[in-house]
């Protein structure tokens, strides 16, 4: 499971195994708490900790091409609905 980026406190990783039935989704590190971001439409799966929604969707914003590269790396495309 690489880390894809390093932008402050944030990682955002891309696991090399998921469930089969998961959207295409990033999780994203911090302190100690993690939140998922499904890679299609930029959402929250999990609720972030108050006061951090907005500087993770802007870390996010800015490295999603090479989040989605690393996804397809690992997943390819095609996977189900979500491909």
């Amino acid at each position: 499971m690489p880390t894809v980026i390093q932008e402050g406190a944030f990682s955002f990783i891309v696991h090399s195994r998921e469930l089969p039935f998961e959207p295409p989704h990033v999780h994203v590190r911090f302190a100690d708490d993690e939140v998922r971001i499904e890679l299609l439409g930029g959402t929250f799966m999990d609720e972030p900790p108050p006061g951090k929604k907005q500087a993770i969707l802007k870390a996010f914003r800015r490295h999603a091409g090479a989040i989605w590269k690393t996804w397809e790396a690992f997943h390819g495309q095609g996977r189900g609905k979500y491909g």
